[in-house]
């Protein structure tokens, strides 16, 4: 951790802040793993205004060599502060991946230097019995979801977000789009 050379009134203003913040609702839900979770957008905003009060604010950098780095400086209006970097790998080096990473990056080291919860469920399965929210899955149309593809690489995305055991029962419609979307003018062959 970095940090000013005093943070005196920024620790006495976080601790006012930290006991008006609440976490953050479960907003959105993990098409792969079916989970539900707070996205960055739920973090700040259950954290922004409480913060301002208190004279508080948050900057995250964002930096890219190899790894997705996310620095997360916490302000005070005196100008002390305290930082931290976050550093992600990167598994596919593309704007989409690239950009994912920093979300998910920024959300958790926001998320971690404000001491918000990020409750992932996984840890406490086996002793928690889970709440009606959490044990609810989204029904999604699969069929639908491969039929709005525009292209191949937007195909190639919504087949990798099926569910590998439902995968038999979709791959003729797959195959059927595909083709279809092949016989495209100007539409480039993605990869497989």
């Amino acid at each position: 951790m970095n940090k000013s050379e005093s943070i005196a009134n920024l620790a006495a203003a976080l601790v006012k802040a930290q006991a008006e913040l609440s976490n953050p609702k479960k907003n959105r839900i993990n098409p792969f793993f079916k989970s539900p979770y707070a996205d960055l957008s739920e973090v700040i905003n259950c954290s922004k205004s409480i913060l301002a009060g208190h004279g508080l604010s948050v900057v995250q950098l964002l930096s890219f060599n190899e790894l997705a780095n996310v620095e997360t400086i916490l302000l005070h209006s005196t100008g002390e502060w305290i930082s931290k970097t976050l550093a992600m790998p990167v598994p596919k080096h593309d704007a989409q991946t690239i950009g994912a990473i920093f979300t998910y990056s920024r959300r958790y080291a926001l998320a971690a230097i404000l001491s918000l919860a990020q409750e992932d469920t996984d840890g406490n399965a086996e002793t928690a019995k889970p709440t009606a929210a959490v044990t609810q899955k989204p029904k999604i149309d699969y069929a639908a979801t491969l039929n709005a593809a525009t292209d191949l690489a937007d195909l190639a995305v919504k087949w990798r977000g099926v569910p590998k055991n439902l995968r038999p029962g979709l791959e003729s419609l797959k195959n059927d789009l595909k083709q279809s979307l092949t016989d495209v003018p100007n539409f480039p062959e993605a990869s497989k």
